[in-house]
């Protein structure tokens, strides 16, 4: 076992050979969006993002899922097939799974990955003088609580909802050419949550610069009207203990605090490696920004 719960991380690693060990992990949860198609592939995207986060490519998964009885086949098929389709674009195949009756939906995905026992990517290991890097823009959470409150944008939606369904695939390849020190994905326990995970595992602080940080459009404005869903209150609860602000408005400070569905990678790496790694992804036209950087010290900073 290289990674289980004497260290936790975004998914388990066991070791099968010299050159390579299997990742498991799972995740589910109730709709994010309305249409059947669009939630089952978020629900891959998010679940297999696990995998991504450690470095490693995905191969098998299997259902998992909970509906109504009265739920009409026909909204089940696309849930499923919407999964399938993610899987298949990761390089995947679903083998199965299990469903049971529920009153509320509720759709994820086991899943299985591999990659070689030197190249896990950990949440611990950032190093003082690493850069900060992030594949993917935040607000997926608030435009979606929006969205639920018929108060959100359809082009708002329609951008939230193809950035959850993109997978981590290219971005873990790509950091796979660089020599980095900690990677994880931001998702339930958003930007400050996981980042406090990996300023504690690797024993040093992580700097933010909001003007570097990356939102979706629309994300800032729902903030302004206070949409934030329950799990935000959740997240500052757990880690404000860990997180300084300066001259950080409450509003955005919440933003931050909000949970991401299938969110990006946050990578930390040396500066050379981080221009290297900024070099192969505008080649290959993936999405990323450096958004700061990792000093001495512990726990979180976010600067205006």
């Amino acid at each position: 076992m290289l990674v289980g719960l004497d260290s936790p991380d975004d998914a388990a690693v066991y070791r099968i050979s010299d050159d390579q060990a299997l990742i498991f992990t799972t995740d589910f949860f109730t709709p994010v969006v309305d249409d059947p198609f669009s939630y089952g592939a978020v629900a891959a995207a998010n679940a297999m993002s696990d995998v991504y986060a450690m470095g490693g490519q995905v191969i098998l998964a299997l259902s998992i899922a909970a509906f109504p009885p009265k739920l009409p086949a026909g909204i089940i098929s696309e849930i499923l097939r919407g999964a399938a389709v993610k899987m298949a674009e990761g390089g995947g195949v679903i083998a199965g799974g299990h469903t049971v009756d529920d009153d509320e939906p509720k759709f994820g995905l086991a899943v299985m990955g591999t990659v070689h026992p030197s190249r896990v990517g950990r949440k611990g290991g950032a190093q003082p003088g690493d850069q900060l890097l992030l594949t993917k823009p935040l607000g997926v959470g608030i435009i979606t609580t929006a969205a639920k409150g018929d108060q959100a944008d359809p082009a708002h939606i329609d951008a939230a909802v193809e950035s959850m369904m993109q997978l981590n695939r290219r971005a873990a390849e790509l950091a796979q050419q660089v020599s980095f020190h900690a990677m994880t994905d931001v998702t339930g326990f958003a930007l400050l949550g996981h980042g406090s995970e990996m300023a504690s595992q690797s024993g040093a602080r992580l700097h933010f610069e909001l003007e570097r940080l990356p939102f979706l459009q629309g994300a800032k404005d729902y903030a302004d009207m206070w949409l934030f869903p329950a799990g935000t209150c959740n997240n500052e609860r757990t880690f404000q203990e860990h997180v300084t602000f300066n001259g950080i408005a409450e509003e955005v400070q919440q933003l931050l605090y909000t949970p991401e569905t299938s969110g990006g990678l946050l990578i930390a790496l040396p500066p050379a490696e981080a221009d290297r790694l900024e070099e192969l992804c505008g080649e290959a036209r993936q999405s990323i920004w450096r958004v700061g950087e990792v000093v001495e010290g512990e726990g979180i900073e976010v600067v205006s």
